[in-house]
């Protein structure tokens, strides 16, 4: 539990309780970890604040969740926080408690800070659901060296309204109550409400929604499969990351293509880091009619694609002969 008067503070949204905790925690030559792929905006942050990002890769054959050994490789002299977000951006993996104990020996093994970004908490499926989300502080070991990073525009459906919080240990909440003091003054009032009134009558429309992601969860994933587009399970946020490569395009090409002939709108995996090259990330964050559709023009879309690789592949075998 936190304490509302000196551990916890409400921001205008997760990037501003993102980009206070980097600039309360970071300088000039600290490092911060942050595995990718990612959210864009994560290394921005730490820039801003004067820190060193180093990047740590996660591969689909780990279901791209990050480990303690890929971490603990990286560290050096210099590196002063771990940043960790999941249920993930782009790719829909979630991390199981065992990993996270994992990561937290490492942490308290080099003396480090880590700032967890959890605003897709609520919506996770299948087994990290039947698991439950492990909120990072929640392992003792890391109460006092974490900063929680969590808002109401993803469960709460409230985009827009710019309502997020911060929990952190006292010590870091009052440096950056007095940045957000100076830069901010105070999230909206009104949305303020909004949000108080999500947490007190609209649990069973959270659970709702978040049965109805499952739904499309499931449809959009079995097309990326159907189609052709290998596609690990995505078991938290809205989004799915299928494998684009057997198209023999690039992600930006698939991307762009899509849009151009079947006017389908994916981000190219590798938007969101080197990790994510061959990728696509596809949101679901639509209606099941939307989603539908998108499975239909995708699938052939790929085809065509295919055929187009089969055809280049028989080609180069017929000139080698």
């Amino acid at each position: 539990a936190y304490d509302p008067a000196s551990e916890i503070l409400i921001t205008v949204g997760v990037s501003e309780a993102l980009q206070l905790a980097m600039l309360a925690l970071l300088e000039d030559g600290d490092e911060i970890l942050i595995p990718e792929p990612c959210f864009v905006s994560y290394g921005p942050a730490a820039i801003f604040a004067g820190a060193d990002v180093t990047y740590v890769p996660t591969r689909v054959e780990n279901d791209f969740q990050v480990t303690a050994e890929d971490i603990e490789r990286r560290i050096t002299d210099r590196t002063k926080m771990i940043f960790l977000a999941y249920p993930s951006n782009p790719t829909g993996a979630v991390l199981r408690r065992s990993v996270l104990e994992e990561i937290a020996e490492v942490v308290v093994k080099h003396d480090l800070v880590v700032l967890s970004d959890e605003i897709y908490d609520r919506l996770i499926y299948g087994d990290a659901y039947e698991a439950g989300h492990t909120c990072l502080p929640s392992i003792p070991a890391l109460r006092d060296r974490t900063v929680l990073l969590g808002g109401f525009s993803k469960a709460y459906a409230m985009t827009g309204w710019r309502v997020g919080y911060v929990c952190a240990p006292t010590p870091v909440y009052e440096a950056m109550y007095k940045l957000h003091q100076y830069i901010i003054m105070s999230a909206p009032t009104a949305s303020q409400y909004g949000a108080l009134s999500g947490l007190l009558r609209c649990e069973d429309d959270v659970e709702q929604m978040r049965l109805a992601y499952d739904a499309r969860r499931r449809t959009i994933v079995d097309g990326m499969r159907s189609a052709g587009l290998p596609t690990f399970e995505p078991e938290g946020a809205f989004y799915c990351f299928p494998d684009i490569t057997s198209t023999g395009l690039s992600s930006e090409e698939f991307a762009q293509r899509l849009l151009t002939e079947e006017h389908v709108a994916v981000v190219p995996g590798d938007a969101f880091g080197p990790s994510g090259a061959g990728f696509v990330r596809c949101s679901y964050a639509t209606s099941m009619e939307g989603i539908e559709e998108a499975v239909v023009r995708i699938t052939r879309f790929a085809e065509r694609c295919l055929e187009g690789a089969a055809q280049n592949a028989g080609q180069a075998i017929d000139q080698t002969a």
